[in-house]
């Protein structure tokens, strides 16, 4: 499998596997949707990208807000765009995309809402599908299945962060590494 290093490789996976199950559909992201006058098709746009909890691994943690605009042509039948929507969230429901598990979570928050023109108006040819998936990047920093972490010394408490940690005189803690301070947090 692939190793994941950057957010962009989310709406990448997302693309492709929305192409197989769609392959009478444009896909793609707004690159694709503005030389024409044609929006038919499903808009993959990432919102937001923030910090996250690290993973198990160590890996740093990215939380996406993930958008699939999923717009039919005028005049199709009422809430068309409805029924493509749902079969979107449906396929979002259970799906990593292709990637690596132990770096992409499922999607979380999965909402599913026509879109708004303006203030008053609704478009009910263009719905929305929002959710956010957790995507954990780059190599783990676990040093070996066995889950030690890169460092041997011990922080009493479990806590390296400096401001933290009251020294003490060091001592082995038989482990190849020595027992370093005790927290306070």
């Amino acid at each position: 499998m692939t190793l994941l290093e950057k957010p962009s490789q989310l709406p990448v996976a997302i693309g492709d596997a929305l192409k197989r199950a769609f392959p009478q559909l444009r896909v793609g992201n707004h690159h694709d949707f503005s030389d024409t006058g044609d929006k038919t098709g499903i808009l993959i746009s990432v919102g937001r990208n923030g910090p996250g909890v690290r993973s198990l691994a160590g890996r740093k943690a990215h939380v996406l807000s993930v958008s699939l605009k999923a717009t039919v042509v005028s005049g199709s039948t009422p809430f068309d765009a409805c029924d493509l929507a749902s079969q979107l969230m449906d396929l979002a429901l259970d799906n990593r995309w292709g990637l690596p598990p132990d770096q992409c979570d499922l999607p979380t928050a999965i909402v599913v809402a026509p879109s708004v023109l303006t203030s008053a108006e609704t478009d009910y040819d263009t719905w929305i599908v929002s959710f956010t998936q957790n995507f954990y990047l780059g190599l783990s920093l676990l040093k070996d299945p066995a889950g030690r972490p890169p460092s041997t010394d011990l922080y009493v408490g479990g806590c390296e962060r400096a401001a933290n940690v009251t020294p003490l005189p060091t001592q082995s803690h038989g482990k190849g590494g020595s027992v370093k301070g005790i927290c306070r947090c």
